[in-house]
């Protein structure tokens, strides 16, 4: 039996397995189904999950909190449907303690399939060090990932690959230097 249609732009499979716990638990509590789809349609999202941060010559940037290989597989996914075709530079900081001791880094390649370029940015030393090496963990997808230990130069690159129609998803569960606004600013500066 079908209640209605959701209709939002939340894209990905997570979102609708949540917006499907979300209408069970409201019908749950007593609230009908067309009330709960109704107000579901009318949700726009909370931050950091696939928030657009900005839009700058026809260039679309994400902020998303995925930072591990399922969910950056399931962002990445949803993304991909969203915009088919469109070109989606991933820009990732792997920053949770399960991501920086390389517990999950073996999966990484497989988790960032749909993305047409990546950009991993990886500490050598500090508080967000990396127990491993990105470079040789994305060296599966060739020539399609790049690997940087200095934020200026990540930026700088993200904004010399990106084009006009590109979709430039950030996926990190931290505040990645700035990241989102100093590449807005580079992709202004470049006109």
């Amino acid at each position: 039996v079908t209640a209605g249609t959701v209709r939002g732009n939340l894209p990905g499979e997570h979102n609708r397995m949540n917006a499907l716990a979300a209408l069970a638990a409201a019908e749950h509590v007593g609230v009908p189904a067309a009330q709960g789809i109704e107000a579901l349609s009318r949700f726009a999202g909370v931050k950091r999950r696939m928030e657009l941060r900005g839009t700058v010559n026809g260039i679309k940037v994400y902020d998303d909190f995925a930072h591990h290989p399922t969910a950056i597989a399931t962002t990445l996914e949803g993304l991909r449907r969203q915009v088919g075709p469109a070109r989606i530079l991933a820009v990732l900081e792997p920053r949770s303690n399960t991501m920086k001791l390389g517990t999950m880094a073996a999966r990484l390649p497989e988790a960032l399939a749909d993305a047409d370029l990546v950009f991993c940015f990886g500490a050598h030393s500090g508080k967000h060090a990396l127990g491993w090496n990105p470079a040789e963990v994305l060296a599966p997808l060739g020539d399609r990932a790049s690997s940087y230990d200095d934020i200026g130069a990540l930026v700088a690159a993200v904004a010399g690959a990106a084009r006009p129609g590109d979709q430039v998803l950030v996926m990190s569960n931290g505040g990645f230097g700035g990241v989102h606004g100093k590449l807005l600013d580079a992709l202004q500066a470049r006109g």
